[in-house]
């Protein structure tokens, strides 16, 4: 007999929540290993009783799941993320993967693929909605490397970009970086002039299409 894959769920809408848990509860092979509606108890929960598999809606209230997904990752780095939520836009995708997701599955999934889904990545696959699949093939069909060129960045200017990169937001970059949210803010003010862009999407797009960050 091999150990059942222990599944957390974190998701706020109350029967979206109980009906996950029990499908996974129902279904040989799996074990619900705590179900939370906000990622501050998960956070804890997850310490405690680390899972294998962990399903994180994005819009959780307070903490939103994709900086959960970043603090999981960097406690837990072993534990498979999979993104299931109702959103498909460019920018959740982004964030979400970069922050450690290793899937993103959308909610309308049917059951079976969803469980197909989790025991994908608990064997290190990267279960995706077909949705979510052809948006990534069109951001990297769309993706044109060019010359490395820092654009007048300042080394400090850089580092910030490379958190905002990494799926950081201004507040938990400015908590790693030492200073104030407004200082960061003040840097992305520059950092948006240099770049010509009008959003931290555009500019993390742009950073990595002209390589000023790896």
């Amino acid at each position: 007999m091999t150990d059942p894959i222990r599944v957390a769920i974190v998701e706020d809408s109350h029967d979206i929540r109980v009906g996950l848990r029990a499908l996974i509860e129902s279904t040989s092979g799996f074990a619900c290993a705590g179900a939370y509606d906000a990622m501050e108890p998960a956070l804890a929960g997850i310490d405690r009783f680390t899972p294998d598999v962990v399903l994180i809606d994005l819009g959780l209230p307070r903490m939103s799941g994709t900086d959960g997904i970043r603090l999981l990752k960097s406690r837990h780095p072993r534990l498979a993320l999979v993104v299931l939520t109702i959103y498909d836009d460019d920018d959740r995708i982004f964030q979400a993967l970069c922050g450690g997701a290793c899937g993103y599955l959308l909610k309308k999934t049917p059951p079976d693929r969803l469980l197909e889904g989790i025991r994908e990545a608990m064997a290190g696959g990267s279960p995706v909605s077909p949705e979510v699949a052809r948006r990534m093939i069109a951001l990297f069909r769309d993706f044109q490397p060019a010359p490395k060129d820092d654009c007048g960045l300042t080394p400090h200017e850089i580092r910030v970009l490379r958190f905002l990169v990494d799926g950081y937001n201004y507040k938990t970059a400015a908590v790693e970086l030492g200073v104030s949210v407004n200082t960061v803010a003040f840097h992305m003010k520059q950092i948006y002039e240099k770049l010509h862009v009008h959003s931290k999407s555009e500019a993390v797009a742009k950073a990595l299409r002209q390589r000023i960050v790896s």
